[in-house]
């Protein structure tokens, strides 16, 4: 049973950091089974202690898709308070997202439905790409609902 906390009372943070790879109006999303839960997110992750944005997206592009980044911007950092809803002790969480390339994207085995995981065990993980006329809901936590937005009135508003 969660306690209930109030925004003074956590005492960490949590950052996290994402990368957006999008071709042309799709963008590349991870479904994963963690922390005994489907979850559908940005790829990317935690970042480490003694380790910068730009060195821990790196290291998490590495880890997922087996290639190194090319980070093109930042795209947003979370301006709004969220705690973290899936680890405790309770920590406010800050995401940063940037928009990246990747060298061979082709190389990425992907899916055409969610959650379709050979196994599903903790850790399972495989990638798809979702058109970002799809709704904000396909995203499971409410920073990436509010990136998924962003990223519509960006993208979407400077097509023909």
């Amino acid at each position: 049973m969660r306690k209930n906390f109030s925004a003074r009372s956590i005492q960490q943070f949590n950052v996290r950091v994402y990368g957006i790879y999008m071709n042309a109006t799709s963008v590349l999303v991870t479904d994963e089974f963690c922390l005994g839960m489907r979850m559908t997110k940005f790829p990317g992750g935690g970042l480490e202690f003694g380790e910068g944005t730009l060195d821990g997206l790196r290291r998490e592009i590495k880890e997922e898709l087996h290639q190194e980044p090319v980070i093109l911007k930042h795209f947003y950092t979370t301006d709004f308070f969220q705690r973290t809803l899936l680890v405790e002790p309770p920590s406010q969480l800050l995401s940063i997202y940037y928009l990246i390339d990747l060298p061979f994207p082709r190389k990425i085995f992907l899916v055409d439905k969610p959650f379709d995981f050979s196994v599903e065990q903790e850790g399972a993980q495989t990638f798809r790409m979702l058109n970002l006329h799809e709704s904000d809901e396909v995203m499971t936590f409410p920073i990436d609902r509010h990136v998924w937005k962003l990223l519509q009135k960006t993208f979407l508003q400077e097509l023909p």
